[in-house]
């Protein structure tokens, strides 16, 4: 029945900002973007490799009530060959991350970081 997961939808409390974030710091490239006047929104489409993500934008949208561990998605991981560049590009970009722990079951080195709204993010090195 389901193939694949097609997209990850996120609301973003400054659009312009959130788009600068995952095109400029995490490379995704812009596919589409739609003005969307009669909800006051913004409708962006990323993608990198086959992630694809929908940034939106919505106004007086609530603030996420915890990290991580709400109800709901609890973070996005993008896999990287080298976490240590990776973190590198990250702290050039002002974007701070947790230090890089190993994943005790799999032995991949990973580490977490937030987007502009405080979305909990990780990067998780494929070995």
């Amino acid at each position: 029945m389901i193939e694949a997961i097609h997209h990850v939808a996120l609301i973003a409390s400054d659009y312009a900002r959130s788009k600068r974030f995952y095109v400029d710091v995490l490379g995704f490239a812009l596919v589409e973007e739609h003005c969307r006047a009669e909800r006051e929104s913004w409708k962006g489409d990323l993608a990198i490799g086959a992630i694809r993500l929908e940034l939106f934008s919505f106004p007086e949208t609530p603030p996420r009530p915890t990290r991580p561990e709400a109800q709901g998605l609890r973070h996005l991981a993008f896999a990287v060959r080298d976490i240590d560049a990776a973190v590198a590009r990250l702290t050039a970009h002002g974007v701070a991350a947790e230090p890089i722990r190993t994943d005790p079951y799999t032995g991949s080195r990973f580490t977490f970081f937030a987007d502009p709204d405080g979305l909990p993010l990780e990067l998780y090195e494929m070995r």
